[in-house]
């Protein structure tokens, strides 16, 4: 398929209401103190990935199986409203939709194979879980290993499918997301805060970064999610926002 523009999303917390290391905590659950402490640190910049992703390692009894990440998912799978209808809009819009997130490879290999989502041509994701019956699959070729790997897959992405850098959407709601959003911000590109933080307000302001649109609910700092309100907003509200950005910049030529 040819494409048009590109948009990069992140996933926890900005797609879906769900944490990236929730099937651990699910198959685990005397680890989920622990988890909890560990995202929160990496997403505020306290600790890198790969120092979060080595300390559950090492809490780890042993890899999760697919039969334990299919479990998770019967019982767990959600995202947030349109969502699939967002994904599946982008497709018919001619745009790359890629998932550029911490998130564990191995989640969005059973997602897509359990059919949960609409077919995501390119998803971007940590390899600490991941199972082995896909390695050939062109869908995760790239892997987010530390955040600045996010504006770097990116990059990668826009030059392997031809793609021009000022058609770029990016999609995040944390500080992890930052050095995408300052990457993007360098082309160019449409800066949606979905269910915004306070790391990525902080961050972006820091850099002299301007958020084009927040979108869901905006936290201030030391606010507790509200998912219950998370819930109520609609991903397909977005898509006349991306679509008048990428009309501008195609009128432009």
């Amino acid at each position: 398929m040819q494409y048009t523009a590109i948009i990069s999303s992140d996933w926890n917390e900005c797609l879906a209401p769900c944490g990236p290391f929730d099937p651990i905590a699910f198959t685990y659950p005397d680890l989920t103190p622990n988890l909890n402490i560990i995202f929160r640190r990496y997403t505020r910049s306290e600790i890198s990935l790969t120092q979060a992703v080595a300390d559950i390692r090492n809490m780890l009894p042993k890899p999760l199986s697919v039969e334990q990440m299919d479990n998770y998912l019967e019982k767990s799978f959600y995202t947030y409203l349109g969502v699939p209808e967002f994904i599946e809009w982008a497709r018919t819009k001619g745009i790359l939709f890629m998932i550029n997130t911490t998130g564990m490879q191995g989640y969005f290999q059973r997602v897509l194979s359990k059919k949960l989502l609409p077919d995501v041509p390119l998803i971007a994701a940590n390899p600490l879980i991941k199972y082995p019956d896909y390695s050939n699959d062109p869908r995760y070729a790239y892997s987010v290993m530390e955040i600045h790997d996010k504006p770097v897959n990116t990059m990668a992405a826009i030059s392997a499918f031809g793609l021009r850098s000022d058609r770029v959407v990016i999609i995040g709601d944390s500080g992890g997301d930052g050095p995408h959003f300052e990457w993007g911000a360098s082309v160019g590109a449409l800066l949606i805060g979905s269910m915004t933080k306070a790391s990525l307000t902080s961050y972006c302001e820091g850099k002299q970064v301007q958020i084009s649109e927040r979108f869901g609910v905006c936290y201030l700092p030391g606010q507790a999610r509200i998912v219950e309100e998370e819930i109520k907003y609609n991903f397909m509200e977005l898509t006349s926002v991306i679509d008048d950005f990428l009309g501008s910049r195609i009128r432009r030529g």
